[in-house]
């Protein structure tokens, strides 16, 4: 029965590898975004940002927020 069912189930399994693809690279972008390395990045780039004028305190308070939300995993 394994060699009739693997011969059956060969045309899904390009399906089968993009979603498996799929979970890879989202695990992958997940992990990247929760880096402290790179939270830390983004939190000097918006107080440069707030510093050169580019940024309202407003707008500077509410993407500090955005990144200290995805750190702890809340949602907005």
């Amino acid at each position: 029965m394994g060699l009739f069912s693997a011969i059956l189930s060969l045309p899904v399994a390009p399906v089968r590898g993009v979603l498996w693809l799929g979970e890879v690279i989202q695990d992958q972008v997940e992990q990247k975004m929760r880096d402290p390395a790179v939270m830390r990045r983004e939190l000097e780039a918006i107080d440069e940002a707030a510093a050169a004028g580019q940024l309202s305190e407003e707008e500077r308070r509410q993407a500090q927020q955005a990144v200290l939300d995805r750190m702890t995993g809340r949602r907005a």
